[in-house]
């Protein structure tokens, strides 16, 4: 459920990007002073050691026929090869030739350039204000990009989730950790759950499972977040999905457990509104229960 975003919002973000793009030259034909527009100079620097097109699609945002135009322009230029790799003969991978690397070295010149030249009018106090004042920009600006699906516990991106949370916490629970204990798919699936994956530029990066108890009591599983992607509040968005998956199915209570080692964990729960309440499962891994009661009934995630 989206919140209502004030006007005010609205203008401030587009007068700040108005602002910024203004004063780096995004606008500008001759990015950075090079003889290309931002898209292609952005299109190199995202290239690095070699990326398939279907994936900068989904990194970029792109239209495949104006990322295809621009590859060929590049290609042709001798600055980007194009091959198809051995083992899967359906993408395209794309990678910087020398001459290509040369020019995306000399673009991060010109781009620290022009930032220590931006940052050079202010004192250091003021310079540390900015760097935070960033830091939170941006991870806030990432989390507003992250969508949060519903998808079949069966599905490739929710085993590939739990692989990566069975993997995490068996290096963190000292005891390891056995995926048999995973949720089944048909668990988190139709009318026996629900199973969401967060997803940031197409990849999914966390996932959450309900699973239903008894009638009017759901029980929340795995909340994961991948490293890359943690300390931006995406759990416990992943967390709230769930909560109203489970209030439009019914429930007026959830519960849930954790492991003692997961001290961030319970401190979340708790921040959330769980309350601890004795054993009611029998999970080996598990030291604390949470339960919390449900007080709207909105719409499950679409």
């Amino acid at each position: 459920m989206r919140e209502t975003v004030s006007a005010e919002d609205v203008r401030a973000l587009r007068r700040f990007n108005r602002y910024f793009t203004r004063r780096i030259g995004v606008l500008d034909d001759r990015y950075l002073g090079q003889d290309r527009p931002l898209g292609e100079a952005r299109l190199l620097f995202e290239l690095g050691g070699g990326v398939s097109l279907r994936e900068l699609r989904n990194r970029l945002g792109l239209d495949a026929g104006y990322l295809s135009r621009m590859v060929r322009a590049l290609e042709a230029q001798g600055l980007v090869r194009v091959s198809v790799p051995a083992e899967d003969s359906r993408l395209r991978v794309a990678e910087l030739t020398p001459a290509g690397r040369a020019e995306v070295e000399e673009q991060n010149r010109r781009a620290d350039a022009l930032a220590e030249g931006l940052l050079g009018g202010l004192d250091e106090r003021q310079r540390d204000e900015l760097t935070a004042a960033i830091g939170a920009a941006e991870r806030l600006l990432r989390l507003a990009g992250i969508t949060v699906e519903s998808v079949d516990g069966a599905s490739p991106d929710a085993r590939d989730c739990l692989a990566g949370y069975a993997a995490d916490i068996d290096q963190r629970f000292p005891e390891g950790f056995d995926p048999a204990a995973l949720v089944r798919p048909e668990e988190v699936s139709g009318d026996s759950g629900a199973f969401l994956v967060a997803y940031e530029e197409g990849r999914p990066v966390g996932c959450g499972a309900l699973r239903l108890l008894e009638p009017g009591v759901g029980e929340i599983r795995h909340v994961w977040v991948r490293p890359g992607a943690r300390r931006l509040g995406l759990a416990r968005r992943i967390l709230d999905g769930l909560e109203r998956e489970a209030a439009g199915r019914g429930c007026a209570v959830v519960r849930l457990d954790t492991h003692a080692v997961l001290t961030e964990a319970q401190s979340m729960y708790r921040a959330c509104g769980y309350e601890e309440i004795p054993r009611y499962d029998d999970n080996v891994y598990a030291a604390h229960w949470f339960e919390k009661r449900l007080r709207a009934f909105p719409k499950p995630l679409p």
